[in-house]
């Protein structure tokens, strides 16, 4: 049987481009000569031997090799026989047409040491499994947060875990905007090389405390509840990249943009996305995802209908300006405002006594796949939309200034007993055909705090008073707002 590589060193490349590299080679260590993984009987088997330091963005790279199974006539088919359902039908069809790609080449890495384990050859014989060696289990690069290896493959995976004791317990996403080092940088790593993983926001988004997430990233899914409710998830994240047509999906490869596609495709064919008004809206963007939502059939058809000339691009964000009301109304504090400023999620914690904030947020950078003329969208998911604005500043809409004021906590789109302190902006890209993945801006306001301001007409408003209002079984995260009078869990 003979073997295949993927598109030479594509993750190598995507972040080779991302960091500005001179020469793809430069990302990796010129003394190594590690081999590449070979998949065999659908398992990938990594060892410490096939890591690949890419000491410019401080991450391992997995080069993986499969079987030409397409070419020698013994591919597995591409769901299992008691997988059952229209959209598995229509799955088949596509497939046995050769218009679907199936997920030869496609990859699954349980990172919970398969406490919720997909078990994908039940139900998808094509994908393949990642198994970790000895050194690398002792060494825990096979469980927890997805941060350290990148796979030169399309992935899925999942990791039912969370920190769950101390002061600093958290679920796994929430870790990895706030605790883990160069966490954002690295999920826009994750995503560029096209890996997305499910975590559970286990507490983190419950009626005890509420939305507890500081900002909103198209990087990954967090599922509704706790271990195992990932597992549907995945199934759809596997259905869509089966259903890419085979030369959409190697266009994906190449451009690195398999993650924000298989994002789109999930939050537009979700149940209840019916409209692009309603994909504009914050019930298509949750911070987490809820099972019952899933639409098999939709997200196979969907995923099916886009071809290479109509893929549609990432949205790349920068922001240009950023201001309070006045030069007295700074930070009271010495942390700064800027939790972090990735190209597809900026995010803000806001520590100023300041009623009003505005910044100018620009897609310049954004470029269509295909050189089509792109139109952008601007949307408020989340937020009290008497108090948070945004003004599109150009005729395509690719820049735009977003003010925003004090404003209370609110209940999550489609939750009414969740509470959230978090404003999210949104911002699509529409090539003609499709509209992309969202970027997102998120502003978190500190919810243990309650504030007046100075009503004066024609005037900056000025804090007049502040306090803490913990109730009950309030929680401050203690790494985002270290000033707050400390919570236990």
């Amino acid at each position: 049987m003979r073997d295949r590589a993927g598109p030479v060193c594509g993750a190598v490349l995507v972040l080779a481009a991302l960091f500005h590299f001179a020469n793809p080679a430069s990302a990796q260590d010129p003394a190594q000569k590690p081999s590449p993984v070979a998949v065999r009987d659908g398992i990938a088997l990594v060892e410490t031997e096939n890591l690949i330091r890419l000491p410019l963005v401080g991450r391992q790279l997995v080069r993986l090799t499969f079987p030409d199974a397409v070419a020698d006539g013994t591919a597995a088919p591409v769901l299992n026989e008691q997988q059952v359902g229209d959209a598995q039908t229509l799955l088949r069809r596509l497939y046995a047409a050769g218009r679907a790609a199936g997920n030869l080449g496609d990859v699954y890495d349980n990172r919970d040491r398969d406490h919720s384990s997909f078990w994908p050859k039940a139900a998808f014989p094509q994908l393949t499994r990642v198994i970790y060696g000895g050194t690398l289990r002792a060494a825990a690069l096979d469980y927890g947060a997805a941060l350290t290896l990148i796979f030169d493959a399309p992935l899925i995976g999942n990791s039912s875990t969370a920190l769950t004791g101390g002061p600093h317990w958290r679920s796994q996403p929430r870790y990895m905007l706030t605790g883990a080092q160069d966490g954002p940088v690295r999920l826009f790593q994750n995503y560029m090389a096209g890996q997305i993983h499910v975590y559970p926001e286990h507490r983190d988004h419950d009626p005890e405390h509420g939305d507890l997430l500081p900002a909103n990233t198209p990087y990954y899914l967090i599922s509704q509840g706790s271990s195992g409710s990932d597992r549907a998830h995945l199934e759809a994240l596997a259905m869509i990249l089966a259903a890419f047509r085979p030369d959409t999906k190697a266009m994906l490869r190449e451009t690195g943009l398999i993650a924000p596609t298989v994002q789109m495709v999930y939050r537009r064919a979700r149940r209840g996305v019916l409209s692009r008004e309603g994909y504009h809206s914050g019930l298509a963007h949750p911070t987490v995802f809820d099972a019952k939502d899933i639409v098999l059939g939709r997200m196979v058809s969907l995923a099916n209908a886009i071809s290479p000339e109509t893929v549609p691009p990432m949205v790349r964000l920068s922001v240009v300006e950023e201001s309070v009301d006045a030069e007295e109304n700074a930070a009271d504090d010495t942390l700064d405002e800027r939790l972090f400023d990735t190209p597809s999620a900026i995010a803000r914690v806001w520590r100023s006594p300041a009623w009003r904030r505005s910044m100018i947020v620009s897609a310049d950078s954004t470029r269509d796949p295909n050189g089509r003329k792109l139109t952008f969208t601007w949307a408020v998911l989340r937020g009290d939309p008497a108090h948070t604005r945004v003004e599109p500043l150009t005729p395509d809409g690719s820049r735009a200034r977003i003010t925003v004021e004090w404003q209370a906590p609110r209940p999550v789109p489609g939750h009414t007993d969740i509470l959230s302190s978090r404003v999210d902006i949104g911002v699509f890209v529409h090539n003609g055909v499709f509209d992309s993945a969202p970027a997102f801006i998120s502003l978190l306001l500190p919810r243990h705090e309650e504030r007046t301001y100075d009503t004066a007409p024609n005037a900056v408003k000025r804090l007049v008073k502040k306090r803490q209002a913990l109730g009950q079984g309030a929680y401050v995260d203690p790494l985002i707002f270290p000033g707050a009078r400390e919570t236990t869990r």
